[in-house]
């Protein structure tokens, strides 16, 4: 039995964190699957994955299998890639991951153009407001808002800028009334992204000025969209980016607060693992993702999408 593929079928089990999902990754059946996994862990004689009803984990040997192999796995996939017509024609399995709001702003919308150029790529997007492990989430992409990776094997490349927002229903302000100033928000009922650095304090520049404010919230939330249509139903004033409510302030369904007053910029990351070689289809989908926000985004949203 081919002792690569046992260490394929092996690995993707770990990164998926299911057999079945791996035995569809490597396109082979669930029972094939489990063979090449159970004559590896014969060959080496000791138990690598143990496994339950609900859950499956590594062993301690699974652990350390997994640390030494995956880099190997990678560098020969490199290697074919390479040499191979996938340079031109990238083929197999993207993963991504994002926030829920971009996942449905920004990817969604691309894969039919993108598909039509590489019919031969099938992507899956994991739509998560936390930052996955790349290598227990078995991630190729992720889209992040941090500018810095504390692990030094993820490269860091810069989308761009965006502006963020303060924005409320109609319905809101007029039972409400409009803030006139950052102070006035201490009043106000705020939905609050809790994800966000320091969520809880906002920091507002005028000109020269800076001024600092604590808010409580009426609601927090780990995700956008939760936040947004809480505001739409006229909960409170929202801080989103402004790609996330463009289309909503378009409506008028909510509406832009303190104007004069900026928020700190948001950066915008597309982050994957550093490879001696990068992958073609890492490379394709990034370059076509950067071009299709610079396309296909309303004026003023990003301050320098670049490529």
């Amino acid at each position: 039995m081919d002792r690569l593929l046992q260490l394929e079928v092996f690995s993707r089990t770990a990164e998926l964190g299911s057999l079945s999902k791996a035995a569809d990754t490597l396109r082979m059946s669930n029972a094939a699957a489990s063979r090449h996994l159970s004559a590896l862990e014969e060959r080496l004689a000791v138990r690598l994955i143990e496994r339950n009803t609900r859950r499956q984990w590594l062993t301690e040997a699974g652990q350390e299998l997994l640390q030494r192999c995956s880099p190997l796995l990678n560098e020969l996939a490199e290697a074919e890639d390479a040499v191979s017509d996938r340079a031109l024609s990238p083929k197999g399995m993207l993963r991504v991951t994002s926030s829920l709001s971009f996942a449905m702003i920004y990817l969604a919308p691309m894969l039919p153009a993108f598909r039509a150029l590489y019919p031969d790529l099938s992507v899956q997007i994991t739509s998560a407001n936390r930052y996955l492990d790349f290598i227990e989430a078995g991630i190729d992409v992720a889209i992040r808002t941090r500018e810095q990776e504390p692990d030094s094997n993820i490269i860091v490349r810069r989308i761009g800028q965006m502006h963020r927002v303060l924005a409320a229903a109609p319905s809101y302000l007029e039972k409400h009334g409009r803030p006139e100033h950052p102070a006035d928000l201490a009043r106000h009922n705020m939905l609050i992204y809790n994800l966000a650095n320091d969520p809880y304090s906002l920091r507002l520049s005028q000109g020269g000025a800076t001024q600092t404010i604590r808010i409580a919230p009426t609601l927090d939330s780990n995700d956008g969209q939760i936040i947004c249509g809480a505001a739409r139903a006229g909960l409170g004033i929202l801080i989103q980016p402004l790609y996330i409510v463009q289309s909503d302030i378009a409506a008028g369904r909510l509406v832009p607060v303190l104007m004069g007053w900026e928020l700190p910029l948001l950066t915008m990351n597309i982050a994957y693992q550093n490879r001696v070689r990068l992958p073609a289809k890492i490379r394709v989908f990034s370059d076509f993702l950067v071009s299709h926000i610079r396309e296909h985004s309303e004026p003023g949203i990003w301050i320098d999408a670049t490529k």
